[in-house]
């Protein structure tokens, strides 16, 4: 029996709820969990720190997935980042003993990708074009630019992962 794939979420119509501009930005969202959820399904453990030619891992790009959505989304409310996520930040890329494993990091994107799907139901069109600082610089953006930036990297880390995944795995 033929296995049936959907097109692209982007070609799926728009999504309910998500304001007409920001669908662009749930589509990549949903279109990176799709792919990293697929990829990392049978993705063994133990292959989760290796770094082939000292690129970044996949435990990385999955920490880093799940930390930029939540910076990124941060800013665009207007608020600072937390202690809490600062040392977020500053742990990607590293494992913590046995505790972070591919079940675990692809768990926190998908609840990270639900709450950034959340912000943009809420997000009203109007505030679109405000200023937001990003950084402790405040270097200047929108609350727009933010939340494409957010997608824009988010699609660029998956297909890095997908790259480094297949590399680990041979093929």
């Amino acid at each position: 029996m033929e296995q049936t794939t959907l097109p692209e979420v982007w070609l799926r119509g728009a999504l309910p709820d998500i304001p007409p501009v920001l669908q662009p930005v749930a589509h990549a969202l949903l279109q990176a969990r799709e792919e990293v959820n697929a990829l990392m399904s049978d993705f063994p453990d133990v292959l989760l720190w290796n770094r082939p030619a000292g690129v970044a891992s996949v435990g990385f790009h999955l920490q880093h997935l799940t930390g930029v959505l939540d910076r990124l989304f941060t800013y665009a409310r207007g608020k600072s980042l937390t202690t809490d996520q600062l040392a977020r930040l500053s742990e990607e890329g590293h494992p913590k003993g046995n505790t972070l494993t591919v079940d675990v990091l692809v768990n926190r994107f998908n609840r990270q990708i639900d709450t950034a799907l959340n912000q943009l139901r809420t997000t009203d069109e109007s505030t679109l074009t405000e200023p937001r600082g990003v950084g402790r610089a405040q270097l200047p953006s929108t609350v727009l630019g933010l939340l494409f930036h957010a997608a824009e990297h988010t699609q660029r880390h998956v297909g890095q992962l997908l790259v480094t995944a297949r590399v680990l795995r041979g093929y």
